[in-house]
């Protein structure tokens, strides 16, 4: 599969949809404008890419609505060299976003299944992180903390104090919170033992699950 100009045409209509939608970060609009999210999908969704909707990848598991993606993004606000950690590879879509933003990721995925595919893919397209985990994100990934930043692309039950603890002071965790819905929610580490805390609208993802599916 290729990247062509029609896809490029397409990114930029998406691009304009985000605004719309109030993404205002211009890195984040920029990136998105830059990556091919159809390389990133089953050949069966290849025609809807670039609409603003969620698909599977297997594994019971979706790539996000690309807002959900740039709204997470924009909420973490990376700026280059920043340390981040992604709870949920995925698609790899989103760890391409943070890369393409400069940041230096570690990236944890549960299911081996997309594993062993993304870290196959997501070098051959161009986007590096600076690590892909096999494991449970509910543990973070402390061997690299304290994180400037972590995001987490899936829907927690509540929000686990081990990520809440890997954050640097002024530190950002995005997390969607809730059972069937999600409250997407930011904390910034202000102190050793104080978190501020922001809710925003509500999303739906897949749940955040705990272990690593074989």
């Amino acid at each position: 599969m290729k990247d062509l100009p029609k896809h490029q045409g397409l990114r930029n209509r998406l691009v304009a949809k985000l605004k719309n939608k109030g993404i205002t970060d211009e890195k984040v609009l920029d990136a998105i404008s830059k990556i091919p999210r159809h390389l990133f999908l089953d050949s069966g969704f290849l025609d809807f890419a670039y609409q603003d909707k969620a698909f599977p990848i297997g594994a019971n598991q979706t790539i996000s609505h690309p807002f959900t993606v740039a709204f997470q993004t924009q909420l973490l606000a990376v700026k280059p060299k920043d340390k981040i950690l992604e709870i949920g590879t995925g698609s790899g879509y989103q760890t391409a976003v943070l890369v393409a933003l400069k940041a230096e990721v570690y990236s944890i995925e549960r299911q081996s299944e997309l594993f062993y595919k993304i870290k196959k893919e997501l070098p051959r397209l161009g986007y590096v992180a600076k690590k892909l985990i096999l494991g449970d994100g509910y543990l973070g990934y402390k061997e690299q903390a304290p994180y400037d930043g972590i995001i987490v692309t899936a829907g927690a039950p509540f929000v686990p104090k081990t990520l809440l603890a890997q954050l640097k002071i002024g530190g950002k965790l995005v997390i969607p919170v809730g059972e069937k819905t999600q409250v997407m929610t930011l904390f910034t580490r202000v102190s050793e033992k104080e978190f501020k805390k922001k809710e925003f609208s509500t999303f739906s993802f897949v749940p955040f699950l705990k272990d690593v599916e074989k």
